[in-house]
């Protein structure tokens, strides 16, 4: 009879730490779902601190680049992609068309001194460039929370409780090809 017990208790035992650690797996995969989410969320907020600026930057330098319709069509088209942007993936290559119409903006705006003295743009272009750090600093953070919560949900024996959770893979904040190009500048 005691031998009997002391098996019980060995199975008991053995199946209430195996639900432990499954319940362990559950959560932290929950808790890489939902710092990814966060993660995105951070940069969401600076991406719209950023497209509420570029209207103030657009209207400080049309009075100075007149002959530069194009950088501003390309400006203007950045922003109101990512305004209809509604996926992650959406935004990030809104995100990546806002980033390079700026790169554009700032290396055109060199032919202006008018322009590179006004306070207004230089007090925007500051605040344009820090969010663009900003951005960048959070798109690693947003990277570092994908790659881990990719390699949780593919190594064993985690993808049998992401398999049950339905978690899929995540996409990478990546930079386009037009973003690792040099940015031409024309002096007129």
């Amino acid at each position: 009879m005691g031998l009997a017990i002391l098996i019980g208790l060995v199975v008991i035992l053995f199946v209430v730490g195996i639900l432990a650690y499954l319940v362990t797996i559950y959560n932290s995969l929950v808790r890489l779902k939902n710092d990814i989410d966060k993660a995105w969320a951070n940069i969401d907020v600076l991406l719209k601190q950023r497209h509420d600026e570029l209207p103030k930057l657009i209207e400080t330098c049309k009075g100075y680049m007149q002959y530069e319709q194009k950088t501003f069509q390309l400006v203007t088209e950045a922003r109101t992609a990512f305004m209809k942007a509604g996926s992650i993936g959406e935004k990030a290559q809104a995100d990546n068309m806002i980033s390079g119409a700026l790169k554009s903006l700032f290396a055109v705006s060199e032919n202006y001194p008018e322009l590179k003295a006004n306070n207004n743009f230089m007090q925007l272009q500051k605040r344009i460039s820090e969010l663009e750090e900003k951005i960048a600093d959070r798109r690693e953070f947003f990277n570092d929370d994908v790659n881990t919560y990719n390699i949780r949900i593919q190594q064993l024996p985690d993808v049998f409780i992401a398999g049950m959770m339905h978690l899929q893979r995540r996409e990478l904040f990546k930079v386009t090809d037009e973003d690792r190009q040099d940015v031409e500048v024309k002096m007129t």
